[in-house]
């Protein structure tokens, strides 16, 4: 089993900056992929932010520019530097990463989210 905790979310003012963190623990070989999404009150999940193993990334439009995604792959964590951030970057933040087991297979996680605040 793999636990994903994160941690970092908070209350900030337009403009300001968050520093996400998610961390993997359990039985894990690898990950190749490590992403962050994200949920505002009545809409749909989207994806915030992805990297890989090897430090590829790939961003949501509306980040574009402000967030920056990282990895620690030593320590199996994945970061979110949240910049110049807007209202409209409330929600709850959730980790996601694929997991390779010890017996190859492939799993999905997810933690327990974040909620994100950014008043005007």
């Amino acid at each position: 089993q793999v636990q994903l905790v994160e941690s970092g979310g908070g209350l900030v003012q337009a403009g300001g900056s968050l520093r996400l963190s998610c961390a993997a623990s359990g039985s894990i070989f690898s990950i190749p992929a490590m992403r962050w999404h994200r949920q505002a009150p009545g809409k749909q999940r989207e994806l915030v932010a992805a990297i890989t193993t090897g430090g590829s990334t790939d961003y949501g439009d509306s980040v574009k520019g402000r967030f920056t995604i990282s990895r620690d792959n030593a320590k199996n964590t994945v970061y979110l530097q949240m910049n110049s951030l807007k209202p409209e970057d409330t929600a709850v933040y959730y980790c996601n990463a694929d997991v390779r087991s010890y017996n190859s297979r492939l799993y999905a996680y997810w933690g327990q989210g974040t909620q994100v605040s950014v008043s005007s």
